[in-house]
């Protein structure tokens, strides 16, 4: 019986690109979920792509058919993950809900939390990193106006929705 399954592969620093492209020049079906969205990079908000999982991708493999001596030697490719004496596997499921959440451009987009006006936010970046406010009102689709209290007074102020974080 073949046992065709989603293998996890371990990858080199930042090789994840070049392991799937090798990889699938081999034969191999691969699967490399990335995410795309917006990071603050030196101060100033960015569109990033990068690996939903870093140092990690997913092959297709069936045991007995499949060669599977050439994947530890081609390059960006460190290791099968295994757990003993088994290699992991990831159930098919997991491989569709993914792509399932990609766009139309094949990533799966970042999206910034889920908050509505009244929520209690905690900042994470920038001078009120670790203060927490409340959301007063929207200024964008992702800009916020944040009440606050600084110095026993009550301000707003404007950020991205991107450095926020839910509390409790």
């Amino acid at each position: 019986m073949e046992s065709r399954a989603w293998r996890l592969l371990f990858t080199k620093p930042r090789g994840e690109e070049d392991a799937a492209r090798n990889l699938m020049n081999q034969g191999y079906e691969v699967y490399l979920p990335r995410l795309k969205g917006q990071k603050r990079l030196r101060g100033q908000y960015r569109d990033l792509i990068e690996p939903m999982f870093p140092r990690y991708l997913f092959i297709h493999l069936t045991a007995g058919v499949d060669n599977w001596m050439p994947i530890r030697s081609t390059p960006g490719v460190t290791s099968l993950v295994r757990f003993g004496d088994r290699y992991a596997s990831v159930s098919a499921g997991l491989i569709e809900a993914l792509r399932q959440r990609e766009d139309e451009a094949g990533f799966i987009p970042l999206e910034p939390p889920a908050l509505d006006i009244g929520d209690k936010v905690r900042i994470l970046e920038g001078p009120f990193q670790d203060i927490e406010a409340i959301i007063h009102a929207r200024s964008g689709s992702e800009r916020v106006i944040l009440l606050m209290n600084i110095a026993g007074k009550e301000a707003k102020v404007q950020t991205s929705i991107h450095g926020l974080a839910p509390v409790g």
